[in-house]
């Protein structure tokens, strides 16, 4: 069961953002209870902008987000340690083996868990790919490492921004199943963006861009 919906993994308040003269958020605010949640937009409508405002990548005009009762802007650290987020286009571990970039998660996630890092790099049929450096993998293999890592991760909060590009039928079903199990998580909140809901997928929140 979902935990009390009035306990949420992540508050929200206030969000305002702009890109230049163009506002893409001015006064959101939302709660983000346990489970599997879903930011659905178009092109442009700012799902991806989101997800690095919340993650602490980027710097909002005005707001606070919290997880826990930590909140970004007074806690910066502890709070990036309670969230686990990737642009999917980054380039900035190009240069390590995926199986170095894997096993670099555990200095940064305190929940880290390597036995879960193993059982996911199986399900993602990773194996063969962990010893070449990530420039050198498809874009398919690149977002089985990402997801691999936001599994593994073990953070409060995951945020997985369009987690089904891309990926193989075999590596889809494993995925849903994951999200299957996530979405039932008492305490821990996953939040995907897509312009779509999963089918079948018991959502907590959907937030409509």
């Amino acid at each position: 069961m979902n935990a009390d919906p009035e306990e949420p993994v992540l508050q929200v308040k206030g969000l305002q953002f702009a890109w230049g003269d163009r506002v893409l958020f001015n006064g959101l605010s939302f709660d983000l209870p346990p489970g599997v949640s879903l930011v659905r937009g178009g092109d442009g409508t700012g799902k991806s902008t989101l997800l690095s405002l919340l993650a602490g990548a980027q710097t909002p005009g005005a707001g606070t987000f919290a997880i826990h009762g930590i909140r970004l802007d007074q806690q910066h650290d502890a709070y990036r340690h309670q969230v686990f987020w990737i642009d999917p286009q980054t380039e900035a571990h190009d240069a390590l083996a995926a199986g170095g970039y894997l096993d670099s998660l555990s200095r940064h996630y305190p929940r880290f868990s390597a036995d879960t890092m193993a059982e996911l790099v199986d399900g993602f049929a990773l194996g063969p790919h962990l010893a070449k450096p990530m420039y050198m993998l498809s874009t398919g293999s690149r977002r089985k490492v990402w997801l691999t890592a936001a599994f593994a991760a073990g953070t409060p909060l995951t945020l997985i921004d369009q987690p089904f590009a891309a990926l193989d039928g075999p590596s889809l079903r494993f995925l849903r199943e994951l999200l299957q199990d996530a979405a039932d998580h008492p305490s821990r909140a996953w939040l995907l963006a897509d312009h779509e809901a999963p089918d079948g997928l018991a959502l907590a929140r959907v937030i409509d861009l």
